[in-house]
């Protein structure tokens, strides 16, 4: 059995490519089963957040696992797997593993030591136990992935100094307009991003915060929450007019701001800019609408240039972070070659007893009427001889757990007493 991940990030794919691949969450439960019967697989869980897209899997040793990812992938998102190739990594087994605590631990984010990835992770991971697709190898490696992520939270300040893409959404805002005191902000959508820009909005003095959102308890909340208005999300487009700043992180799964629509808005303002920021995947806002004059569209991807602003404060506790994720997958690793040698030292056992009794059984008719005592004492001897035969064999396998050259050892005593 072998663990591995494949997939795409902010690092390796433009926003354009994430948002065409991206799973929708009501999509995971039949994407789920339909992984989990691919030949060879025997767990899957896939992580789709607006940074990335993940599928990782246990899976048999002859399976190839990228080229079934990339092929499951194609299906699912209805694209050609030679043209999702350039944009993947894959990874297997201890590399694997490093890969899935890393993420956890914030360290493979676009804001390292953001908060969010790690609940976006765990929602992945409940979605497959719910399906039924994680319960053994690739269980076990996503929940010590998790107590990874509590260890660096506890043990380094990766997260003191992280900013959230909301925040660097709203600071890019300050540079366009060099303060946003006095200015008007809707925010397309009442998710956990929204809620973040607000918190930050709020701090930066804006006027005012419109909220719309197509489930309008969730936008009454956050309305109420920060003193806002609500917008019927029918008719948003209306207000639009007023505004100087607009956050989209809708989940729809299609352009919401059009560059029709934009241009009447435009005109309306009467040659006042207007900022756009698009942080939803897939994106809310049509990327042309940044052709138009006054307006602004920034993205994504775009806020990068924000955030590794901020990465030089928290060097020195990525790398403590680093060293934490190393030490955790050598505990890891070692947890899982303690684990393959139980089975191992069973086997063995199993078959020198095997071996004894039918030597016994063998010569038995030879040695006449025996008495209990005889009896007794006949196995007392054999069985001191099997366990001193053992004894080194079993020292060593368990010794030798903590080393790579383990499964050498275990290969070769298979060999030897033909298990």
């Amino acid at each position: 059995m072998k663990l591995s991940l494949t997939g795409l990030n902010h690092n390796t794919a433009p926003v354009e490519v994430r948002e065409r691949l991206a799973f929708k969450a009501e999509l995971l439960p039949a994407a789920l089963r339909e992984l989990a019967g691919e030949p060879g697989v025997r767990e899957s869980m896939i992580l789709s957040t607006c940074n990335r897209v993940e599928i990782a899997l246990a899976a048999e040793e002859d399976c190839d696992a990228r080229r079934l990812v990339e092929g499951f992938i194609g299906r699912a998102r209805g694209v050609d797997p030679a043209w999702i190739g350039p944009y993947l990594y894959h990874y297997e087994d201890s590399d694997a593993i490093r890969h899935l605590f890393r993420v956890a631990s914030s360290l493979d984010s676009m804001v390292v030591g953001e908060p969010q990835i790690l609940g976006q992770l765990k929602d992945a991971y409940e979605a497959a136990k719910t399906s039924g697709t994680v319960n053994g190898l690739l269980e076990a490696a996503l929940t010590r992935a998790f107590a990874v992520a509590k260890r660096v939270r506890s043990e380094t300040e990766i997260g003191q100094a992280a900013v959230s893409v909301s925040y660097a959404a709203v600071e890019m805002a300050k540079q366009i307009f060099g303060s946003l005191k006095g200015k008007k902000v809707i925010l397309i959508g009442a998710g956990k991003m929204s809620e973040l820009a607000a918190r930050h909005l709020e701090r930066a003095g804006v006027a005012g915060i419109l909220v719309t959102n197509r489930s309008p308890e969730r936008a009454r909340a956050m309305a109420e929450a920060f003193g806002g208005r609500i917008v019927e999300y029918t008719a948003f487009l209306a207000a639009l007019p007023e505004v100087d700043v607009v956050i989209a992180s809708s989940g729809a799964p299609h352009y919401i701001l059009k560059r029709e629509d934009m241009k009447r808005v435009m005109a309306a303002r009467r040659g006042r800019p207007m900022f756009l920021i698009d942080i939803a995947v897939p994106r809310n806002i049509e990327p042309s609408v940044n052709e138009l004059d006054g307006a602004f569209v920034y993205d994504i991807d775009d806020l990068r240039k924000v955030v590794e602003a901020n990465l030089g404060g928290r060097a020195e506790e990525a790398k403590a972070a680093e060293r934490i994720v190393s030490d955790e997958v050598d505990r890891f690793l070692a947890r899982l070659r303690a684990r393959e040698m139980s089975p191992m030292i069973v086997s063995l056992q199993q078959q020198l007893e095997s071996i004894r009794t039918g030597e016994i059984e063998r010569v038995r008719g030879r040695l006449g009427p025996l008495t209990p005592q005889q009896e007794e004492a006949i196995e007392a001897l054999t069985r001191g001889i099997i366990n001193k035969i053992a004894h080194g064999s079993i020292t060593e396998l368990r010794r030798s757990a903590d080393h790579p050259h383990g499964a050498h050892l275990v290969d070769a005593v298979r060999r030897i007493f033909r298990i």
